[in-house]
């Protein structure tokens, strides 16, 4: 099912005093946008949640308003969504909400009540950088490729014939997808084939783009992470059946430093792990389809990774 509460946001700001009109829209839909602060944002009783609200409510957004004008988006999520059921054979209802965040990602995923829930914010898909909104300014036309890598991790987590860890983390916390609690109970191996898969499917999806660009990398962090393969396949091997935070910011995370990545005399590069886990992934999705892949275990994706590399080898 979509979901657009965007008109919501953008009415609830252009009233006479914003801030008060943010918090009606946040009554209003509660659930979802709580889920989305505390996983992604800031818990919402931190003193910092007043400083964020004002600054989201009082933005300018004619990049935003502009993009709705030329763009429609809703059409767009409505074939994408359609497309994602189709190609991952959906056995699990998966709601897609088209949002204005708060600062934080492109997109993501979320199980509230056991229902998976993706989404994606639409101030970064407005073709144009915005500093006020923290907006990327990437191009409409990727709003796909993120939907897709959304909504497979949601079939991932709450599919009932998933074989994942995360959707047995899912089921162990009463039908809740929390990041930081998942994040540190995953093993390194489940965390690299989660966004291996998602990054595989979303190429599914919506075909025709460069694979940098289902990584989110530019053409030289690509280029790295291709010369850096094998050391980052030896590092990592040693830390498969691992698990803690800090390996999850280690592999997964931007934004932290060198030393926190660093392992020997290298520093992994930030974000590493999308590019290995889809390396890994992606003889086990070329043998069973993409469908098969996202409900398989982390350890059945390796197997077929080692097949692989044991008959390139002979």
């Amino acid at each position: 099912m979509l979901i657009d509460l965007v008109p919501s946001f953008l009415e609830a700001t252009a009233a006479s005093d914003p801030i008060e009109g943010y918090h009606r829209y946040f009554e209003d839909h509660r659930p979802i946008l709580t889920a989305l602060w505390h996983n992604y944002i800031l818990d919402l009783d931190s003193p910092a949640v007043d400083e964020v609200v004002h600054r989201v409510a009082r933005a300018r957004r004619d990049d935003l308003r502009g993009l709705l004008e030329r763009v429609d988006v809703r059409q767009i999520a409505e074939e994408s969504l359609a497309r994602c059921e189709e190609s991952f054979q959906a056995d699990c209802s998966v709601d897609l909400y088209l949002l204005v965040g708060v600062g934080g990602p492109r997109s993501g995923e979320l199980v509230i009540g056991g229902r998976g829930k993706a989404f994606v914010c639409m101030e970064h898909f407005t073709a144009r950088p915005n500093p006020e909104t923290f907006g990327l300014g990437l191009a409409p036309q990727l709003l796909p490729v993120s939907i897709a890598h959304a909504v497979a991790h949601a079939v991932r987590y709450t599919s009932p014939t998933s074989r994942s860890e995360m959707a047995r983390l899912v089921r162990e916390a009463g039908g809740t997808y929390d990041p930081w609690d998942a994040g540190s109970r995953a093993t390194v191996a489940e965390l690299l084939i989660n966004e291996g898969l998602a990054v595989a499917a979303s190429r599914d999806v919506a075909p025709g783009f460069e694979l940098r660009t289902y990584l989110g990398y530019g053409s030289r962090q690509y280029r790295r992470m291709r010369e850096l393969e094998t050391f980052l396949r030896r590092v990592a091997g040693r830390e498969m059946q691992r698990s803690g935070m800090g390996l999850r910011l280690r592999y997964l995370a931007e934004g932290f430093g060198a030393a926190a990545r660093r392992v020997g005399d290298k520093s992994i590069p930030e974000r590493a792990g999308y590019y290995l886990g889809y390396r890994m992934a992606e003889p086990y999705v070329a043998e069973n389809g993409i469908a098969a892949a996202l409900r398989a275990s982390a350890d059945e994706c390796l197997a077929a990774d080692r097949r692989t590399a044991g008959a390139q080898s002979v």
